[in-house]
């Protein structure tokens, strides 16, 4: 079996907060927020190329390269990402 390593790519993304719906629906066209019964914002939905998915407060959204949105989990964001320096990366 060979072994593969992921290719350093610089992506944007946003961490869903919970009171920043706005700013998502603004990064991430076709996001609704699903309310609660109370009102609040239960989770977002987050229109993706493999359809719908959910995110809930603390997962981040993610521009992947080719333009399209994505929720991920914080703990696999942190795994797998660490801020870009971008006066390196162009």
């Amino acid at each position: 079996m060979a072994k593969f390593r992921k290719r350093p790519i610089v992506i944007d993304a946003v961490q869903w907060t919970g009171d920043n719906a706005q700013v998502i629906a603004e990064f991430c066209p076709g996001t609704h927020a699903i309310h609660a019964a109370d009102g609040s914002i239960a989770y977002l939905e987050i229109k993706t190329l493999e359809g719908a998915m959910s995110a809930s407060r603390g997962d981040w959204i993610i521009r992947g390269v080719k333009g399209e949105f994505y929720p991920c989990k914080p703990d696999i964001f942190d795994a797998t990402y660490e801020p870009a320096d971008v006066a390196t990366t162009g």
